[in-house]
């Protein structure tokens, strides 16, 4: 397959804090609490569910390749579950950005495999972060990025050439997708949310343009029967993926219109979104806290 990286997106950031609630990074879980299960994918691609992003895994006589790792107390229990697939070393972790439900494990993961990642996902796990009211701390060196890398790279490795790709700020500003060409499998990492409305951390670089256009992106340049496995929700598909990006779209048009004729944020949450998107609602990202994203984004223009 022949991959465009795209041009750097527009820059700027929705209004600070515009889900600084919702952004999706869990408390540290309880393990015993937790279950990992594993589902194929396709070929010798898997991915494991516990709490957190979804996991993808690669197996095969060159060892395991680990994308995300949720939280350092699910360690001991994703390791059983990579063992349970294949008794092989751990040789890489690729991390799909930065938040704490996708890097959490770094620490201890580092420790065995070599952790791959955008040069913005090392940038933020190195150092504390602030946005609005939510502080996350630096990383334990153990659990940052060693590998880093501007625009893409290629893994050889278990019989794929696995393209790890980075898009422009949408989710964050260190988005990366991972790519089996041969198994027909895209981990989007938080660029996709199944099922639900998406998270735009607008603290991390995130914008909602930037979001649609890296959707767009990914239905232009990756087979239309690709498997998907998204950051959050069920396995899903390209069309899926496409209905997301229709959502954003006609979700984002909808409020700039009402921003355009005058309409005060709590006016938009009142007339709400069409009823079809009801279904999106979760409980970290509510139909009035998708509103709020699009009103910020429309008022910044981005």
């Amino acid at each position: 397959m022949n991959f465009r990286v795209p041009h750097a997106a527009r820059t700027g950031a929705l209004a600070a804090g515009a889900l600084t609630a919702a952004a999706g990074a869990l408390a540290q879980p309880n393990a015993d609490e937790v279950t990992i299960k594993s589902t194929r994918v396709a070929g010798n691609v898997y991915m494991l569910e516990g709490r957190g992003g979804n996991m993808g895994v690669c197996i095969g006589p060159d060892g395991v390749l680990l994308i995300d790792d949720q939280f350092a107390p699910l360690a001991e229990k994703i390791r059983a579950a990579l063992r349970d697939l294949d008794p092989g070393p751990l040789e890489f972790i690729l991390n799909t950005h930065y938040h704490g439900d996708h890097v959490g494990g770094n620490p201890v993961f580092g420790k065995e495999g070599t952790i791959i990642a955008h040069e913005n996902v090392r940038k933020r796990v190195s150092a504390r972060q602030e946005g609005g009211e939510r502080v996350r701390e630096a990383l334990d060196p153990a659990g940052w990025p060693v590998v880093t890398f501007k625009e893409s790279v290629t893994l050889h490795f278990n019989g794929e050439d696995i393209r790890f790709v980075h898009l422009p700020a949408g989710h964050t500003d260190g988005d990366g997708i991972v790519h089996f060409p041969k198994a027909n499998v895209v981990h989007m990492g938080d660029l996709m949310f199944s099922g639900r409305f998406p998270y735009i951390d607008t603290d991390g670089g995130g914008t909602v343009d930037g979001y649609a256009d890296n959707l767009a992106w990914v239905l232009d340049n990756l087979p239309p029967d690709a498997k998907v496995i998204p950051g959050h929700g069920p396995l899903c598909t390209m069309e899926d993926v496409k209905g997301l990006r229709d959502m954003i779209v006609e979700t984002r048009e909808l409020v700039r219109a009402q921003v355009k004729a005058g309409k005060s944020i709590d006016q938009i949450k009142q007339a709400g979104l069409p009823e079809k998107y009801k279904a999106l609602e979760s409980t970290s990202i509510t139909g009035e806290r998708w509103i709020e994203a699009l009103y910020q984004s429309a008022r910044a223009g981005n």
